[in-house]
């Protein structure tokens, strides 16, 4: 194939990927090119002269793979956001092909030893700080990688690299089609009762869509608890929707899951770790298993405690309406903590709809509290198009004029996306490539029958500023090498932008300027604004077990020690001797994530990783105190944030770069107010 739209660098706006010109057919080709052009830059690095310099080596290192690096980005982005037959078929053929591509480039023993020629003269060779971390990081990458296995072990890893792509792969695609299939529908509109007319109109419009004309049909989003839960009145369709979102993966995919975990664990040991999770926390800011295990074994007996007590409560409001029902389970949580918030607060859930209608909270809420904090501006460019026709893209402006990049905004949930929500790059910021970023959120907003605006849950408005939070990350970024742009940091570190960009979702600047009645304009009254607030902080203990119990059983997958110990093992017995040890086996709150279809761990990047998202949220906390302490002005303080923390990415030790910026490590008792789990 000559002709090929990876083939050259896209000549529209911030290099944006030219979409109407890119078809199946251009992948796996763009892909061959790609790798093999890769290959040859690394020969001609190898073949340098025998003294290695840093502009001959770790730059031109820096600068190859650009075609792959297009093809990647835009193919794994149409996996996960509008997958098809085609694109499967494409990535189970290419999975374990790169798998082994990256192994050819951090197994190449020429290169490897000028990058550690390199390494081990690097205080001699007169490199600015970021220059000096490029070199630390390739070093620790192909170290951590094997290079300094012999044959035999490399020949092991590599087998083991494309095992865990293919599986990770299947994984993947087994998701998206048992969330398909494990849709509810039901045939009578009594079934529904409690709905909202939207959530009914758009269910119907769902099953029409699905071949179920006359039905309502009730989609899976990829977490246990799913939100519709909330709002059903029929103990009957909540188990319903409750048994086919547990059910999710029992089958093969949980039969991968332990596969994967088994090659993890033989890697991990292959590479001289004890286990998979101690490979994994090495490069994080966490550092050791010791230093996670200290921090969730803290959270646990109190975050109990509260959910026993919000148990209690439950099931007496339960009893005191059907007192045949002697059993909270795990169908009912969502549905009477919101009866009991509701009668406790004033508050529901269903009247506060027309007061998130998505435009609005896009422009009016979350552009506006950027332009509020860091004084950028956002504007639609519609003479651009994207990946899919639902697919919105905006031009973000600095304070001063100055282009920052493209934000494209995929808001809907559709048969071809997978669950959840995400921020990819599409290009990344990079000053010696001369590239500005190009971020993409993706959200699974249930869709409105057309010509019906989308009005949001408290949840979604929550989801839309979390990842515009990773957007920002990406946008601001401000580094010499794109390895460094935007969200190329720890796991561990990753998510904190984003949680602190949740706290301008209820800042008094922020809510009242989006929060308006969707018929009248009206703004929400400040005593529902206070109600509402107060509401939120109810039922923080399910909320911390139910997250707590993802990260812990994400912990006990990766520290088996040795592969053989999972031969046969079934995964629910797993899971619940887990949750069981971990002091977090309760029936009425699932973790956030079973094993089936736990796609952050399986095939997401997270192994040993789930625990981030508490973690960060210590930073978190400990920043919106930051934020809040009246010391300067919002607009200040966001300069600062952005100088010191957004803008780095990965270019400096994210850690040390908190630090210097809040003048002290972080402190955990934010957090352990947050969710009320202080003394």
């Amino acid at each position: 194939m000559t002709s090929n739209p990876f083939f050259e660098p896209s000549t529209l706006p911030y290099q944006l990927p030219p979409f109407a010109e890119i078809a199946e057919e251009h992948y796996l080709p763009a892909f061959e090119r790609g790798m093999a052009e890769q290959l040859s830059e690394i020969a001609a690095i190898t073949a340098g002269g025998d003294a290695a310099t840093f502009a001959d080596t770790v730059v031109a290192l820096e600068l190859s793979g650009a075609l792959l690096t297009r093809v990647s980005r835009v193919f794994f982005n149409a996996t996960a956001s509008d997958a098809s037959a085609g694109t499967d078929a494409i990535e189970a053929e290419i999975s374990p092909r790169l798998a082994a591509h990256w192994d050819a480039v951090y197994l190449d023993r020429d290169l490897f030893a000028r990058i550690e020629s390199l390494y081990r003269r690097r205080d001699d060779l007169g490199l600015d700080a970021e220059e000096l971390r490029l070199l630390e990081q390739y070093h620790i990458r192909f170290v951590r990688s094997g290079a300094r296995l012999d044959d035999a072990g490399q020949g092991r890893l590599r087998e083991l690299n494309a095992e865990l792509a293919t599986a990770a792969t299947e994984f993947t695609h087994n998701l998206l089609a048992d969330t398909n299939a494990a849709t509810v529908i039901v045939d009578k509109a009594e079934q529904l009762s409690g709905l909202a007319p939207a959530a009914l109109a758009a269910a119907a419009e769902n099953a029409r869509s699905l071949g179920h004309p006359g039905s309502w049909a009730l989609s899976l989003q990829n977490v246990s608890n799913q939100p519709v839960l909330a709002e059903l009145a029929d103990r009957d369709t909540r188990r319903r929707v409750m048994t086919a979102s547990l059910g999710r993966g029992l089958g093969e995919n949980s039969r991968v899951a332990v596969r994967i975990a088994a090659l993890r664990a033989e890697r991990a040991a292959l590479l001289g770790y004890p286990d998979h999770a101690a490979y994994a926390v090495e490069d994080q800011t966490a550092k050791t298993v010791d230093a996670v295990e200290q921090m969730l074994g803290r959270l646990v007996g109190p975050a109990v405690a509260n959910a026993e007590r919000e148990a209690a409560e439950l099931t007496a409001a339960m009893r005191a309406d059907a007192s045949d029902i002697d059993e909270l389970r795990s169908w009912d949580w969502q549905f009477w903590s919101e009866r009991v918030r509701a009668e406790r607060f004033s508050v529901d859930a269903e009247a506060l709809r027309p007061y998130f209608e998505l435009e609005r909270v896009l422009h009016d809420g979350v552009f506006f509290a950027a332009e509020q904090v860091y004084g950028i501006t956002v504007r639609e460019r519609g003479d651009l198009i994207g990946y899919h026709p639902e697919v919105r893209i905006f031009e973000v402006f600095d304070a001063n004029g100055e282009e920052l990049g493209l934000f494209l905004g995929d808001f809907f949930a559709r048969p071809s996306k997978r669950g959840g929500a995400w921020m990819d790059e599409l290009v990344s910021q990079s000053r010696l490539r001369g590239t500005l970023p190009v971020v993409v959120n993706n959200l699974n907003i249930v869709k409105p029958p057309t010509g019906e605006p989308a009005l949001l849950t408290w949840d979604n408005v929550r989801t839309l500023f979390h990842e515009f939070g990773h957007a920002l990350h990406g946008l601001f970024s401000d580094v010499r090498f794109p390895i460094f742009a935007g969200t190329e940091v720890p796991r561990d570190f990753v998510e904190f932008p984003s949680q602190v960009n949740e706290m301008w979702m209820i800042h008094p600047r922020v809510l009242p300027n989006y929060a308006r009645h969707i018929e009248t304009g009206a703004p929400m009254s400040a005593e529902l604004v206070e109600r509402m607030t107060a509401a939120t902080r109810f039922g923080e203990g399910f909320r911390t077990v139910e997250a707590l119990a993802a990260a812990l059983l994400d912990w006990a997958w990766h520290r088996v020690p040795d592969a053989r110990t999972l031969s046969g093992v079934d995964a629910e017995a797993f899971e619940e001797q887990a949750l069981r040890t971990a002091g977090l086996a309760m029936a009425a709150i699932p973790p956030r994530y079973r094993t089936g279809y736990f796609q952050h761990i399986i095939s997401g990047g997270y192994a040993a990783g789930y625990y981030s998202y508490i973690w960060s949220e210590v930073l978190d906390a400990d920043t919106v105190d930051w934020f809040d302490d009246g010391t300067a002005t919002i607009r200040e303080k966001g300069e600062t944030f952005r100088r010191e923390l957004l803008s780095r990415g990965g270019a400096v030790d994210p850690l040390a770069a908190f630090e210097a910026f809040r003048g002290r490590a972080p402190r955990i008792e934010p957090l352990l107010a947050r969710r009320g789990l202080a003394d």
